[in-house]
């Protein structure tokens, strides 16, 4: 048999073992889903396949939410850690390929034995080094295939992060808007007892009404005044929330005139199980990271057998002549075995821990899948309810006000006195407030709804597609 046929057995035998990995596949673990997201929901749609700026047509939001993905610090942090673990993948992907190196040495000894024999000796070599650990049995694989699902996992990590920051800057916007609201109720209410305090003098000193009217309309000037500095604390807190969001130094920050400016789609619909899964980031994380921990499984299984390396190089090396250093070649190829043969069970140790943290993803990804059932089923019964808590309010509004005028016309008629006038003023401000923070509600709940059903990470179209692009060739590639 040449030479040649027997490097090229070589090379297919190489290439063979190769392609052996062993250990166990990855299987998605069995869920259980429900029929429905919820009892009340049966819908295949889902407002979660609405983009954000389609579900919020606040364009003073769309311009806080632009702003906050752009300069948010922890989305940049996340930013920078998809990128790390995906240059980190390149090396466990290198790790699996030859590596080749050039070693150059030129050097020039003098040695004078006796102080007369002077004896120069040039030395010229160069020389090409090889060296590939052969993957017999899959451990660079996993190796790689951990760093591939690791690099995922960042990826909706980040995307989750986009999520909650879209739903957070939106929810702070909403509560900016009501606190702007109730503060315009506690002026406007303010107006309407400085006027109850000049009718009530008037009369007093008119000898038509007691004392006591007078004094009862000025504790309830001061009374609701008192609402006005704390009602700006929140407000400029709430500010400063959104500028934090943002990645920004605390700022007055635009919103809309009125509470009732911002509108929001009345129908709600939450899809199906098996799609809420997918449009979940964090659900999508979990599982990523549940197969890498498969990987890591069969990392620790695999090194427990031998590991193959094959070094070798080639290269010319002369002494003195120049002439004849093309003439002097030389070079040598050379495989090395390292098996384990007794480690005190240290590797057997080491693959069952693997196994358990497994076990601990598995159940991880579980409880993660829970999680979002319950939350999405909270934050359907908070919709619908606060949807009825608005509808409740607004007609508790309305009665309050005609409760008001009535109030206000027997008075001056003189049928009841001013304390059923103030009772009736009352009444209608917690209506007031109770209006607005149900509007808030309301709106916040929508905003709960539609992150549970995994909307709000969708970027713009080009973006989107080169990262699913990337998504499904690392899983071809697993595959």
């Amino acid at each position: 048999m040449t030479k040649r046929v027997f490097s090229a057995l070589i090379l297919c035998s190489l290439v063979l073992c190769q392609s052996c990995m062993i250990g166990k596949k990855y299987k998605s673990p069995e869920l259980n889903l429900p029929t429905a997201v919820s009892e009340f929901q049966t819908d295949s749609t889902s407002i979660a396949d609405l983009k954000w700026w389609e579900l919020y047509a606040d364009t003073t939001l769309h311009k806080l939410i632009e702003k906050t993905l752009e300069n948010n610090k922890d989305m940049l942090i996340a930013a920078s850690r998809v990128e790390q673990l995906r240059q980190l993948n390149r090396i466990d992907k290198a790790a699996m390929l030859p590596s080749v190196g050039v070693d150059p040495l030129a050097s020039r000894e003098w040695e004078n034995y006796g102080g007369n024999n002077l004896d120069i000796t040039d030395k010229l070599h160069a020389t090409l080094q090889f060296q590939w650990e052969i993957d017999l049995w899959g451990n660079l694989r996993w190796a790689n295939q951990k760093s591939i699902q690791e690099y995922l996992q960042s990826v909706e990590a980040q995307r989750a992060l986009r999520m909650t920051l879209v739903a957070n800057v939106a929810t702070a916007y909403f509560e900016l808007v009501a606190l702007d609201n109730e503060l315009a109720i506690v002026r406007q209410t303010l107006d309407t007892r400085a006027e109850g305090i000049r009718q009530t003098k008037i009369r007093f000193e008119g000898g038509l009404t007691s004392e006591i009217a007078y004094r009862q309309s000025q504790v309830e000037y001061a009374k609701t005044a008192t609402l006005v500095p704390e009602l700006e604390r929140k407000i400029k807190a709430k500010e400063n929330e959104i500028a934090l969001l943002a990645g920004e130094y605390p700022h007055s920050i635009e919103r809309s005139a009125s509470i009732r400016n911002v509108t929001l789609p009345e129908i709600l619909p939450a899809g199906l199980p098996s799609e809420l899964l997918k449009r979940r980031p964090d659900v999508r994380a979990a599982e990523h990271k549940l197969i890498a921990a498969n990987a890591a499984v069969g990392m620790a299984y695999t090194d427990r057998f031998p590991k193959l390396k094959i070094t070798g190089n080639y290269g010319f090396e002369i002494e003195n002549t120049l002439a004849d250093f093309l003439k002097s070649p030389y070079g040598y190829i050379g495989g090395q075995l390292l098996t384990p043969i007794f480690s005190w069970g240290k590797l057997k140790a080491r693959y069952k821990a693997q196994q358990q943290a497994y076990v601990q993803e598995t159940e991880n990804y579980k409880k993660t899948v829970l999680n979002v059932f319950h939350e999405t089923s909270n934050a359907i019964v908070a919709y619908n309810k606060a949807r009825d808590a608005y509808m409740m309010k607004q007609n508790l509004e309305d009665a309050s006000r005609s409760y008001i005028d009535l109030a206000r016309l027997q008075y001056i008629n003189g049928v009841i006195s001013y304390l059923d006038v103030l009772d009736a003023q009352r009444s209608y401000f917690d209506a007031q407030i109770g209006v607005s923070n149900a509007i808030r509600d309301q709106q916040i709940a929508i905003v709960q709804l539609y992150k549970a059903l995994g909307g709000g990470w969708q970027q713009d179209e080009t973006t989107q597609s080169d990262s699913d692009s990337n998504e499904d060739g690392q899983k071809s590639e697993k595959k």
